[in-house]
Parts: structure tokens; sequence; C-alpha cells
């Protein structure tokens, strides 16, 4: 019985790891993720994030990129209308942008963007503006 438990558990964790693994860095990095401080956001290097606060909500990314590689996996380098470049998410859909967002400051995936590294038809977790 008891290494029947210890198999169990063992198998247990190998299938939270695994399903640990399938995050996106976007996710593990914390990219549009709703904050009130820059604690509130991945702070390891190379990705030490900020809480960008002209957001509604707070919005957990980078400032000041100039291509995609200057932004973590799953998110890409966007010109804003604010005149900022910063790292937003990418997505496909909504449901991507809003994993860690209150639902009265959700983002959108909006494809009216201007991205500085990539095609046209690529889209990215907007927030709403503060």
């Amino acid at each position: 019985m008891h290494n029947t438990r210890y198999l169990i558990s063992s198998a247990v964790l190998a299938v939270s790891f695994l399903f640990a693994g399938c995050n996106s860095d976007a996710d593990t990095y914390g990219v549009g993720a709703q904050c009130q401080t820059d604690d509130d956001c991945y702070q390891e290097e190379p990705w030490a994030q900020q809480c960008l606060t002209s957001f509604k909500g707070g919005y957990c990314g980078l400032t000041g990129c100039t291509t995609d590689a200057d932004c973590p996996d799953a998110s890409i380098c966007v010109a804003h209308d604010d005149g900022v470049n910063y790292c937003f998410r990418s997505c496909v859909d909504k449901s991507e942008c809003n994993e860690n967002r209150d639902v009265d400051v959700e983002s959108n995936c909006s494809a009216n963007i201007t991205t500085l590294d990539n095609p046209d038809n690529l889209k990215a977790c907007v927030p709403p503006s503060g």
C-alpha cells in the first residue's frame, strides 16, 4: 500500500511538471498581467518588467524596445499611439490576454497595432488606456 501511494504521488508530481512546462514565456514572465507596482511583475533579468501604470489596471511589460528580441518570448515590440514602444503579449484571441487581469481592465487582442519587427498579420494584447 505504501509503494502504491508513493507511485501515485510521483505520477501526480510528474504530470504537474509537464503541465507547468506548457505555459508560454509570456505567462512565466508575466507580460500583460495586471499590476500596481513593479514588484507585481516578473523581476528577474533579463526580463525584469515594469508596471506600466499609464494603462488601466497596470500592465506588466517593458518600454523602449526596438525589436522583438528586446521582448520575452510570446510578446512583441509594438509602437503604441502614445509614442512609446512596448513589449506587449502576442495573441490569437482575447482569452489569451486576460488570464491574469480582472474583467473591468481586460486587454483586447488587437490587430490594429504597429509592430516594429513583424508582419502586419500579428495581434497583441493591448490594455485599456488609463
